[in-house]
C-alpha cells in the first residue's frame, strides 16, 4: 500500500496578540486514529484547519498525503446542487480508477510486455485496493442509510434539505471516498445514536489516518488509538496512547503523582523552614566547659559554629530553591459547594406532576421528584426534554397539575443562557448574583469553568458556551434544592464533563438532567425517564 502519513512539525498560529498553537507537532500514521481534546479555545479546530491546508501556520510545516479529506463546516457545493451531484463527486475517483484499469487491461492484452503499461496498471490497482473501488457504489448506499439519509431522494437539492442533513451528507461523502487521511471536526453533531454508532464502525474500518476533534467521549473511546491533549502543559501538548478510557486512567494516575509530589514538597518546605529557624542551631550539647578544658571547649565551639553556619546555609539554599521551583497545588476538581441551602431533612416530595400537557411539545401522565433524587430525562429531539425542565422550574405552564414544595429553591441551566446586564463582566455578574460573602468563599477562578481572561470580559462578549459555564458556576457555588440541567455537557471539554458527572453526586439537592450525551447516559446511576415526541407514544 502507498498510503502516506500526515506530518506536522512545530506549528505556531497566532490570532492578534493571542498564540493559539505554540510548537505543536503531530504524526498521524496510516491506521492510527488520533482524537484532539482540550478546553474550548485550545486550538483543536485551528489545528485541523492547518493540517487540511485551509489555513496557514505562522510557523512550522505540514506534510499531507495527496488524498486528504476534511469535514468542512460548509459543504463545497452550491445549494442548487443535488444529492446525486454530491454522491457522484464522492464516487468519481473510484469510477475513474476502475475505468482506467479496464482500459489498461485491454491495452495489456495486446502489449503484455509493455513496462510502462504494467507500472501504470500496478499503480492503479494499488489505488483501487486502497479505496475499495469495486465496492464503492454499494458502499455509498450503505453509508447514506447508516447516517440516516437513505430516505432522501437523489434529485433533492441541497437547499431543500436541512442544515443537519447537509452536514451528514458531507460526512457521508468522505466515508464513501475513503481518503488516505481524514480530518473531522465534531463529526457526531447532528447524528442520533444509531448514526453515531455507524460512524464509529466506519472509522474503525478505515486503513488511512484519522484525526478528529470531538467532545463525544463515546466516540473517542470507541474509535481512537491515541489522544492528543491540547490543554496548556509545561512540555506542550501531551499524546496519550489508547482510547478515552485509557486516557482517563492515565490522567487519574498523573493527578495522584502530582498530588503526592505536592504533598512531599510541602512537607519538605515545612521541615526546611523549621530547620532554618530552629533545628540548624541545635548542634551543641549546651553544656558548660569543664574547668581544665576551656581551650578544648573553645576549639569545639568554633567547629560547632562553623557546622551551624554550614547547616543553616545549606537549609536556606534548599529552601530558596524549593520555594522558587515548587510544584503548584493541583486544582480542585469541580464539585458542588455546601451552601446556605435550607434543610428539609433530606426527605420528602419536592415537585409533583400529574396529567401534564403542553400542546405540541410535551405530554406526561405522572412524575414525582423527591429530595436527593437523581433523574435523567432522555428522548429524541422534539420529545419535550427542555420543555419538562422549564415546567419544573416554573417558567412554563400547561394543563394538568404541577405542585412544588413551599419555598422551593430551583436552579435551571438552559441551553442558551442570557444575563440581564451584558455590560457587566463575568466576575461582576458572579459576585452580584451570589453576594460578596459567598463569592469570596467560593471564588469563580476556583471552579475552573472560566479562564481568568474570560472572567474579566463583559458577559455580552462571551460565547454561548462561556455564558453557560458562568451560569453553571453560579449553580455549583450555591446549589439549590432542585437542580435542573439541560444538556449540561454541551460546550464542556471531555475532562470537565467527567468532573461535572462526578460532581453531580455531591449536589445537596435533587438533580434532574436532560441529555443526549451517550457517555453520560450509559453511566447514569439514578432513575431515568424516557420521553417520546407528542403523538408518537
Amino acid at each position: 500500500m502507498s498510503r502516506h502519513p500526515l506530518l506536522a512539525h512545530d506549528l505556531v498560529r497566532t490570532f492578534g496578540a493571542r498564540r493559539v498553537l505554540d510548537g505543536v507537532s503531530l504524526v498521524a500514521a496510516p491506521g492510527h486514529r488520533i482524537g484532539l481534546i482540550g478546553e474550548n479555545g485550545t486550538g483543536k479546530s485551528t489545528l485541523l484547519r492547518l493540517l487540511a491546508g485551509a489555513d496557514q501556520p505562522d510557523g512550522g510545516t505540514v506534510v499531507r498525503p495527496p488524498d486528504l479529506g476534511y469535514l468542512h463546516q460548509e459543504m463545497p457545493f452550491d445549494l442548487a446542487a443535488t444529492v446525486r451531484d454530491v454522491v457522484d463527486d464522492a464516487l468519481r475517483e473510484a469510477r475513474e480508477v476502475l475505468a482506467a484499469l479496464d482500459r489498461l487491461t485491454a491495452a495489456l492484452a495486446t502489449r503484455p510486455d509493455d513496462v510502462e503499461l504494467l507500472a501504470e496498471y500496478g499503480e492503479r490497482l494499488d489505488r483501487a485496493q486502497e479505496t475499495d473501488a469495486w465496492d464503492a457504489d454499494r458502499r455509498a448506499g450503505l453509508v447514506l442509510a447508516g447516517l440516516g439519509l437513505g430516505g432522501i431522494g437523489y434529485d433533492r437539492t441541497l437547499g431543500s434539505i436541512s442544515g443537519g442533513q447537509r452536514g451528514r451528507l458531507a460526512l457521508a461523502a468522505l466515508l464513501i471516498r475513503r481518503p488516505s487521511a481524514l480530518l473531522l471536526d465534531e463529526p457526531t453533531n447532528h447524528l442520533d445514536d444509531a448514526a453515531a454508532a455507524f460512524l464509529e464502525e466506519q472509522l474503525r474500518g478505515l486503513p488511512g489516518a484519522v484525526v478528529l476533534a470531538s467532545h463525544d467521549r463515546t466516540l473517542l473511546d470507541a474509535v481512537c488509538t491515541d489522544l492528543l491533549d491540547l490543554d496548556p502543559a509545561v512540555d506542550g501538548p501531551t499524546r496519550y496512547g489508547g482510547n478515552y478510557t485509557g486516557y482517563q486512567a492515565q490522567k487519574h494516575a498523573e493527578r495522584e503523582r502530582w498530588q503526592a509530589r505536592f504533598a512531599e514538597e510541602q512537607e519538605e518546605l515545612s521541615e526546611l523552614r523549621h530547620a532554618v529557624a530552629v533545628t540548624a542551631h541545635q548542634v551543641g550539647y549546651g553544656r558548660p566547659p569543664k574547668d581544665k578544658n576551656k581551650m578544648s571547649y573553645g576549639m569545639i565551639g568554633n567547629r560547632v559554629e562553623q557546622q551551624v553556619s554550614r547547616r543553616v546555609r545549606n537549609a536556606t539554599r534548599r529552601l530558596h530553591e524549593l520555594e522558587r521551583d515548587q510544584v503548584r497545588k493541583p486544582p480542585e476538581p469541580l464539585r458542588f459547594r455546601v451552601s446556605t441551602l435550607a434543610s428539609h431533612g433530606g426527605e420528602g416530595l419536592l415537585v409533583s406532576v400529574r396529567d401534564l400537557c403542553v400542546p405540541g411539545r410535551l405530554s406526561l401522565d405522572r412524575l414525582d421528584v423527591t429530595a436527593g433524587d437523581r433523574l435523567l430525562v432522555t428522548g429524541p429531539n422534539g420529545a419535550g426534554k427542555s420543555t419538562l425542565l422549564t415546567v419544573l422550574a416554573g417558567g412554563l405552564r400547561g394543563t394538568g397539575e404541577v405542585r412544588r414544595r413551599r419555598g422551593l429553591r430551583v436552579g435551571l441551566l438552559t441551553q442558551d443562557t442570557l444575563f440581564d446586564r451584558p455590560d457587566r463582566t463575568a466576575a461582576q455578574t458572579y459576585e452580584l448574583a451570589l453576594g460578596a460573602e459567598r463569592a469570596e468563599a467560593v471564588p469563580l477562578r476556583s471552579l475552573g469553568l472560566l479562564a481568568p481572561r474570560d472572567a474579566a470580559r463583559p458577559v455580552g462578549e462571551l460565547s454561548v458556551g462561556q455564558r453557560r459555564r458562568l451560569a453553571l458556576a453560579l449553580l455549583v457555588a450555591d446549589p439549590p434544592e432542585l437542580l435542573l440541567l439541560d444538556e449540561p455537557t454541551n460546550h464542556l471539554s471531555p475532562r470537565l464533563s467527567d468532573e461535572l458527572e462526578e460532581a453531580l453526586g455531591t449536589s445537596p439537592g435533587a438533580v434532574v438532567v436532560a441529555s443526549h450525551d451517550r457517555w453520560l447516559r450509559a453511566r447514569w446511576p439514578g432513575r431515568q425517564l424516557a420521553l417520546e415526541p407528542v403523538g408518537t407514544a
